[in-house]
């Protein structure tokens, strides 16, 4: 057989797998759809199941990718997943805005495309939205791999009725956009002030001088960037068409892994999953080696401790409130057992939380 033949066979062949597909992804939608019409009518008209949609991704993770790759065969069943979701109904997850924030993507790479994305003016607004109901989720920036944790978002967290029923980790590649292709001409750079603090070598290596700006997010930067071609802007490359701006420099991060974490807030808990993350707020009892004494539950109990984040508690002079990660979820027998414990010992304790674990 010549080159000609096998590649119209092998051509014919992918024709008949695509239809295999269309089938099956119309059947799995119709099946979806199925299940929310048995939801609906036992009175369940939550769209979205965190723990359900992490075991799903999970198994497939587990599954031998074979040629396509984990991140990719990843990305396709999320999509999928956002697909039936969309049928039932196209849920609204709020975002600090302009358009094309990090966040906003975060929130895309976790519910996929399906879905609507109102935009928020800050991180508090992204609660208020959810708390309200004019968005059924939001998704915040909580901590990065540089940087550290967000304030906004763990003091939002404090006063909140909503609670984490979700995660998303996502890896940050800043770029350097203008409305010039000239860096002469460029006499301020403005981002939001985590990214400023991310690019901070980079930027002191190679423009040196230039005025530093910070603003509520990097979207907003790209805006004010597009009116004034002495403005740079630091933000992420899909952000340069949007605001018709030129790429000077891709990945400025100071640290090739940089990577932001941001959490999925709502007003309905997530069951477990089989591999959760519970959150959790407290303050210890003033006394000598009270942190010690507050944390020993988890300890005592074979609990893995992943996050703790100290954050003045806005109540008295040197009074603090810890932030603490931990692997379990709070249904767990053994995490139930030491949330009563951790209860107990505290001045003050919240639950924020317990969700499923990020799913790359």
């Amino acid at each position: 057989m010549n080159d000609d033949n096998r590649l119209t066979e092998i051509r014919k062949e992918i024709d008949v797998i695509d239809d295999q597909l269309v089938g099956l992804l119309n059947r799995r939608v119709a099946l979806a759809r199925n299940v929310g019409e048995i939801k609906h009518a036992a009175g369940q008209p939550v769209v979205y199941r965190p723990e359900r949609e992490a075991q799903i991704l999970a198994r497939i993770s587990d599954l031998s990718p074979g040629d396509i790759g984990e991140r990719e065969l990843l990305h396709v069943f999320r999509e999928i997943i956002s697909a039936c979701r969309g049928a039932e109904s196209l849920i609204r997850v709020a975002v600090l805005g302009p358009e094309g924030t990090y966040s906003q993507a975060a929130a895309i790479k976790h519910f996929g495309h399906q879905i609507e994305t109102p935009l928020a003016a800050s991180i508090e607004e992204v609660f208020r939205m959810v708390e309200s109901g004019d968005a059924d989720y939001g998704a915040v920036p909580v901590e990065n791999s540089t940087e550290g944790g967000v304030s906004n978002t763990l003091d939002a967290l404090m006063s909140t009725a909503a609670m984490i029923c979700g995660e998303i980790n996502l890896p940050i590649r800043h770029c350097l956009l203008a409305g010039t292709q000239i860096r002469g001409e460029i006499h301020e750079i403005l981002a939001h002030a985590q990214a400023l603090g991310q690019c901070r070598r980079w930027l002191a290596a190679h423009m040196p001088g230039i005025e530093l700006r910070p603003v509520a997010s990097n979207a907003e930067a790209a805006q004010i960037a597009a009116q004034d071609t002495t403005i740079a802007a630091i933000a992420g490359e899909r952000v340069a068409n949007m605001y018709g701006l030129e790429v000077l420099e891709r990945g400025i991060q100071d640290n090739s892994d940089n990577t932001t974490r941001f959490l999925v807030i709502g007003m309905t808990a997530s069951a477990s999953s089989g591999n959760d993350k519970t959150s959790i707020v407290l303050s210890a009892r003033n006394r000598p080696g009270a942190l010690f004494d507050l944390l020993q539950p988890l300890a005592r109990h074979g609990i893995d401790m992943t996050r703790i984040e100290s954050r003045p508690a806005h109540s008295g002079l040197w009074e603090y409130l810890f932030y603490v990660d931990f692997n379990g979820h709070r249904d767990d027998d053994t995490a139930a057992i030491a949330l009563a414990e951790l209860q107990d010992n505290a001045a003050m304790y919240k639950w924020l939380g317990s969700y499923p674990k990020a799913i790359s």
